[in-house]
């Protein structure tokens, strides 16, 4: 029975962060699926130890001998560190041991083996410093799928935002937009609203970059220019998308009644109304892959590793709506 249902293997993320903390607690939770994570052994056993925590877990050199998940047991892919851990301590020698936990499943997923990845948080600067160029996971995982254009959309039940750049300096935001890029963006969430999210005719409000939307191209003309014709020309083909909003009148109850995901222009232009909604219970999934991933909202809160009040529930949400989408 257990071969029939689906197989997500999460990834731990930065070992010196809470992203084994939060592995480990799937352990403790019932899930419909087969669920194994990624990661090393050794490390799960000693934070589990550090955490009195009593998982018990079950190695697996072959993805196919996954079985299916019972509480009490987690099941692991093993991925082995290439220097030792302490919680909390950051130690660029694990950056390849951290890339190599999402090559694996990406592989796997590619392959059809797993059908979704999950991930736990990672430290971009340590991967950075390691001499790889990285800006997150989102375009690590186009890259290893050869996807062109990834979309970051972070989904709680109140809201979804899709943004239209990820980690850029503010200052570079602006140079980064174009109406191809943010007509292909557009067309991406929309399409995987769909395909994802099973919304029959997707609803898009596009938010300005600019204060009140550059009011009228007194402050600013990228919505003149890029915005407004982009919109306008998806429009006409039927989409259901609308634009440029004012980011300062786009939040309201009443605005996000008549939309399924808001599209901003930049990182901290939607998401902190997103955490303040949702925080804890956000999701952020990779559209535009041709694999099903899904993360946590958070990041590696390296104060938290190893002390018990690390909270696993936005990586439980993570598992919860890969399993919705397979």
């Amino acid at each position: 029975m257990s071969v029939n249902l689906p197989l997500l293997v999460v990834s731990s993320g930065e070992p010196a962060g809470i992203g084994p903390d939060i592995a480990l607690a799937l352990g403790m939770r019932p899930f419909a699926a087969r669920l194994a994570v990624l990661g090393d052994p050794d490390l799960l056993a000693a934070r589990a130890r550090l955490l009195r925590q009593g998982t018990k877990l079950e190695i697996h050199d072959d993805a196919a001998a996954v079985g299916a998940h019972t509480a009490g047991t987690l099941q692991v892919l093993p991925v082995k560190l290439a220097a030792p851990v302490t919680a909390g301590r950051l130690d660029v020698r694990n950056a390849p041991y951290v890339l190599a936990m999402l090559r694996r499943g990406t592989e796997l997923c590619v392959a059809g083996t797993a059908q979704a990845l999950v991930t736990a948080p990672v430290q971009k600067s340590v991967i950075s410093q390691s001499g790889v160029a990285f800006s997150g996971h989102t375009e690590f995982l186009a890259e290893l799928t050869g996807a062109p254009q990834p979309v970051m959309l972070l989904a709680g039940k109140k809201l979804r935002v899709a943004l239209a750049t990820t980690h850029l300096p503010l200052r570079d935001v602006a140079a980064a937009l174009n109406r191809a890029k943010l007509e292909s963006l557009l067309r991406i969430t929309h399409r995987d609203l769909k395909r994802l999210f099973r919304i029959a005719r997707p609803r898009l409000l596009v938010l300005g970059l600019n204060p009140h939307a550059g009011e009228s191209g007194t402050l600013g003309t990228e919505e003149i220019s890029i915005i407004e014709p982009t919109v306008r020309a998806l429009a006409a083909e039927g989409l259901d998308v609308q634009g440029p909003v004012s980011a300062d009148t786009a939040f309201t109850p009443e605005s996000l009644a008549r939309c399924d995901a808001v599209v901003a222009m930049y990182h901290d232009q939607g998401l902190p109304v997103l955490k303040a909604l949702s925080f804890g219970e956000i999701v952020n999934v990779t559209l535009g892959l041709p694999i099903v991933r899904t993360s946590v909202d958070h990041g590696t809160a390296l104060e938290l590793a190893g002390t018990r009040r690390a909270r696993a529930d936005s990586l439980f949400a993570a598992v919860e709506l890969a399993l919705e989408i397979v």
